[in-house]
């Protein structure tokens, strides 16, 4: 910038007694007495201060009378008083002094002085000297304000003298920019420019971040602090005590100190960005220091929730802080070797719990104990207690390493833990105790309860757990309900053989009804088997049911010879079905498409053509795509009259359109469970297993 000239005129010397009366009038009538002391002396000449004279009486003078005083008002209005550099610093008025210094400099170094020959001076070297001096001394004042903003809670005055302060630092910085901009050859800029004022202001608050850091870090254990003497270690405390202090500071600093700066100093930032920088080199320090599991946890628990959730996301800070600027408090090789030393303590301390919750129900089991009672229903808190602490876990894991994908590693236990109470309840089952049958039903409900707790989390469980889990699931179910269906089955043999026989045909025994007769009494004892149990223990039965009549149909004992057998059969098949379905959907049964089944297999029964028959067994092919084509061929085995040729072109008709009518199905499989031909006796007897017991077929 270009400063302009100051010109001063050089003083006049002060003038004796001769030189003021050669020089026209005295100024001081000749009447007039002057004290000796006040004779010649300059004070007098410059009229600053008032002497009493004494005048001679003059004949014929008379004094004018005085007039009256005026009426002083009581409160007159009062002036602002000039405050100097010293008095405003008093005052705590630094952008006043700071301009006083700025003005200062400007007659020093943005004017220039001329001596009485018109020849440049450099500016008296006593005068920089001076304002250097009461620069050093606004400084200190200004930094002193800077540092005492966290001494107290905040008032009024004193956020009015930290905002004056900051006033002060943008003037001091913008004459730092104008001296920093001026064109080549100017003068020379003062010593004590540039002054930095914005740096060592950030300078400043990083040593008072690290000073506040420090002392909470070594506070006395004594020193209460909200819940920090609760806590266990002198670690846990260290960085609770660290933690709540930098909390304090940047909420402070965003709910009273952010008005005090204008919005390019950014302050919020800046402050949580220091305090994150020492909190994050502490906690690399504990991290790297060989914790022991219970500090590791809590170390991972400010990393990843109460630093992110409860401090940096208040509510308070909203829109003040940029979060995604700061990183991480550890490394990430801190952080992994943590998470680790976690993880690996937990699932130990999960697998020892899980060992000892099945130990304590197999000595119940083996004892003779039943289970209880629980609203009549047998009761067995297994499964209750296993996922209890599954979830306790995982929502531990999921809060102290601020990850769902890394906490489900825990859940590869529960995997554990199921294959060995699935071999656990198999051998029990084994022994044939009178307790077997109640702990059995007890352990379905289990069974159930860990079923339900998988598929309600099939989208958070990793594909590998979720399909392990649910395979050792499946065994267990087969295991648990086996027990009940497989004697139930092997009473009904007799009953299931005289099916799909001429006996049945002619209608001189009722077989079915002979069959769901006994069923009803065997359903008699599982009135304390929880009404969940109970619906799949009838789902499963009736599936079984269904595939043992399907099976007895296609043994090819039948034959049916013309259209009046066929249609006979056809309605015999018909009847069976509903009285199938009533029985089962009655008792409480779910699987409703079952109720189908039947009915299609009759329709392919009745129908004499061809291509009707055609039709209607791609039509049973769409609905069931698991029928193959040796189920379609003992179906059609039944019918007599059907030539070779009509046989060979059901085929073909099936082989052109199956691809197409398989497409949207969504029924589950049943004909895959239905043997048929030499597939089924494989050269021996065959033998048909419920519930991982298998039992010798005599047909």
């Amino acid at each position: 910038m270009k400063f302009s000239a100051l010109h001063i005129l050089p003083r006049r010397p002060r003038k004796t007694k001769e030189e003021v009366g050669a020089v026209g009038h005295d100024p001081v009538p000749a009447t007039v007495n002057l004290s000796p002391a006040m004779e010649g002396s300059p004070k007098t000449v410059h009229g600053r201060f008032r002497h009493k004279l004494k005048m001679h009486k003059i004949l014929g003078f008379v004094p004018s009378p005085r007039s009256p005083k005026p009426i002083v008002e009581s409160n007159p209005p009062q002036t602002e008083v000039a405050l100097d550099f010293i008095e405003n610093l008093k005052e705590n008025r630094l952008v006043e002094a700071c301009q006083q210094l700025l003005l200062r400099e400007d007659q020093l170094f943005g004017q220039e002085t001329m001596t009485v020959e018109g020849l440049g001076q450099v500016c008296n070297e006593d005068d920089k000297d001076m304002l250097q001096k009461d620069y050093e001394t606004l400084l200190l004042h200004l930094w002193m304000a800077v540092h005492t903003t966290f001494s107290s809670t905040p008032s009024g005055e004193h956020l009015e003298i930290l905002r004056s302060a900051v006033e002060t630092i943008m003037l001091l910085e913008e004459k730092d920019q104008q001296w920093e901009g001026r064109p080549e050859g100017s003068r020379e800029a003062p010593v004590w420019r540039p002054h930095q004022c914005r740096l060592t202001h950030d300078t400043l608050l990083e040593k008072m971040v690290e000073s506040q850091m420090r002392n909470a870090a070594v506070e006395e254990d004594n020193i209460s602090v909200s819940n920090v003497d609760n806590l266990s270690t002198s670690m846990k405390r260290e960085v609770c005590r660290m933690g709540k202090r930098l909390k304090e500071t940047i909420l402070r600093v965003a709910r009273d100190i952010r008005d005090c700066y204008p919005p390019d100093f950014d302050v919020c930032n800046l402050y949580v960005r220091l305090y994150h920088q020492k909190f994050s080199a502490r906690l690399t320090e504990l991290a790297r220091s060989g914790l022991d599991v219970d500090d590791c946890n809590y170390l991972l628990c400010w990393v990843n929730n109460y630093y992110p959730n409860d401090i940096l996301k208040h509510k308070d800070l909203e829109g003040h802080i940029n979060i995604e600027s700061l990183g991480t408090l550890l490394s990430e090789k801190d952080f992994t070797t943590l998470e680790e030393q976690y993880l690996l303590q937990k699932e130990s301390t999960v697998r020892t719990w899980f060992s000892k919750a099945l130990s304590k129900k197999e000595e119940g089991w083996l004892s003779g104990k039943s289970p209880e009672l629980i609203d009549g229903y047998c009761f067995c808190p297994l499964a209750i207690d296993i996922i209890q602490a599954v979830d306790g876990a995982m929502r531990e894991a999921r809060t102290i390493l601020g990850s769902e994908a890394k906490a489900q590693r825990i859940l590869r236990q529960l995997d554990s833990f199921l294959i060995s109470y699935k071999r656990s309840l198999e051998e029990f089952v084994k022994g044939r105790r009178e307790n077997t049958q109640a702990v059995v039903k007890a352990n379905l409900l289990n069974i159930e309860q860990f079923r339900d707790f998988i598929v309600r989390r099939e989208e958070s469980i990793p594909e590998e757990i979720k399909t392990c889990c649910m395979s050792t699931l499946a065994d267990l179910r087969d295991c648990g309900y086996g027990y009940f269906t497989g004697p139930i089955h092997e009473e009904l043999r007799v009953q299931y053989r005289r099916l799909w026989t001429q006996a049945w045909f002619t209608g001189g025994q009722m077989v079915l009804d002979e069959v769901l007769g006994k069923l009803d009494r065997h359903m008699q004892q599982f009135t304390d088997l929880k009404p969940i149990c109970m619906e799949e223990l009838l789902g499963r039965l009736h599936m079984e049911m269904m595939v043992e009549y399907v099976k007895r149909m296609m043994k090819k004992k039948m034959k049916l010879k013309d259209k009046e057998q066929q249609e006979a059969a056809a309605k015999l098949l018909a009847e069976d079905s509903s009285k199938l379905s009533t029985y089962f959907t009655e008792a409480g049964s779910k699987i409703n498409w079952l109720s189908e089944v039947l009915p299609k297999m009759a329709e392919v029964v009745r129908l004499q053509d061809p291509g009707s028959i055609q039709l209607e067994i791609v039509t049973l092919a769409r609905d069931f795509p698991d029928l193959s084509w040796r189920h379609i061929s003992a179906l059609l085995s039944l019918k007599d009259n059907l030539s070779t040729a009509d046989v060979q072109g059901i085929k073909e008709s099936l082989v052109e359109n199956r691809p197409t009518v398989t497409t949207f199905n969504t029924i589950p499989p049943f004909f895959s469970k239905v043997p048929t031909g030499k597939t089924w006796c494989m050269g021996r007897p065959a033998c048909i297993c419920y519930g991982g017991r298998r039992y010798l077929s005599k047909d």
